[in-house]
This record gives structure tokens, sequence and C-alpha cells, in this order.
């Protein structure tokens, strides 16, 4: 046991991703654990599934043993994993080929209120309302920034885009769901 454990200290991620690419189990299982829920809720949040998330956390979890030696710790591992998460769910949309499975997908997410983890999934009644309403770039932007409380920097570094396109894509996602919510309002 290494004396951080003993002591009662938790190791860093940093630790845990180099004792799993070690080979170290339980390293492994302790990243798994730590982050579980954030690749979920990510999954979730993106597919609007419960049980498509579960999936594809599971998916996640088991190709990570073999992605996790492609991490080269250029940015932080919560980072990559998130990253990680949004293509694996980007990989699933793809494959789904009915757009009524995907929209009824996002109504079933919409009428959730409790996340996996009890905590209200959306604190911003607008975005679980009109998630669905986005396209994927939007709505990836949006569950990164409202939805993981990421700041703009972090959400550019996971979507691999500028800073200024994640403020641009938040402004157009409000400015979308306004014209929304104004035409139905108008209708």
């Amino acid at each position: 046991m290494v004396e951080t454990e003993a002591m009662g200290c938790e190791r860093s991620d940093s630790a845990l991703v180099a004792a799993a690419k070690d080979g170290d189990r339980a390293a492994f299982a302790q990243l798994l654990e730590r982050h579980y829920g954030r690749i979920h809720r990510i999954a979730w949040r993106s597919i609007g599934s419960p049980e498509d998330a579960e999936d594809i956390a599971q998916d996640i979890c088991c190709a990570l043993v073999t992605k996790l030696v492609g991490f080269r710790g250029d940015a932080k591992f919560t980072t990559w994993l998130t990253g990680v998460a949004l293509n694996a769910c980007r990989d699933h949309l793809r494959r789904r080929q009915s757009q009524n499975r995907l929209m009824q997908g996002a109504a079933n997410l919409a009428a959730l209120t409790p996340g996996p983890d009890g905590r209200d999934l959306y604190r911003r009644s607008w975005i679980a309302s009109d998630l669905a309403a986005l396209d994927d770039t939007l709505r990836e932007t949006v569950i990164l920034v409202a939805g993981e409380e990421m700041s703009h920097a972090e959400a550019a570094e996971v979507l691999g885009v500028a800073e200024s396109t994640v403020s641009w894509r938040m402004h157009q996602a409000r400015r979308k769901l306004k014209e929304e919510r104004s035409d139905e309002d108008g209708s």
C-alpha cells in the first residue's frame, strides 16, 4: 500500500493513470469508480435514454483499458475522459438509424428530473425541455457548459475548438431556444 493511501489521502488521477498503464488493476478500478458518474451523466445527457447511457458507459469502461495507453497527459485526465465519452456518444448517435428514435429518447430525457445520483439532472429548465431541438454541436456544448458546469475554456479543450467558438455556440443555443419559444407563443 502506498504511504499516502495509508494516511488516508487519495491518489491523484495522474498517479492512478500511471499505475493503471503499468498494469495496476486496483488503480484502474479506482479511476473507473471515481469517474463513472461523469461518464454516465454525459452519456445520459447526450443520448437521452438511461438504458443507452448505461450501455455506452459500460462500453467506455471496457474500452478504457486500451484507450488509456493513448492518454499522453497533455490535458487533465477528466478533460480527456470527457472527450472519450463525447466521442462514444457521437458514435452511438451516428449508428442510430431512425431520427424518430432520437427524438423519443430526447422526450424521455425531458420527462426525467432526478439524475442517477439523485441530483436534479438539469438545474435550468430550458435545457431539459429544449435540448433535443439543438443540433449536435450546440447540444454538446450546452451539455458541457450548462450540464457539466465546465468553463468555456474547459469545454473548448474537450471539443477541440477555440474558446470563442464555445461562447458563440452558447449564444447560438440561447438565440435558437428563444426563437423557438417565441414561435410557440405566437402559434
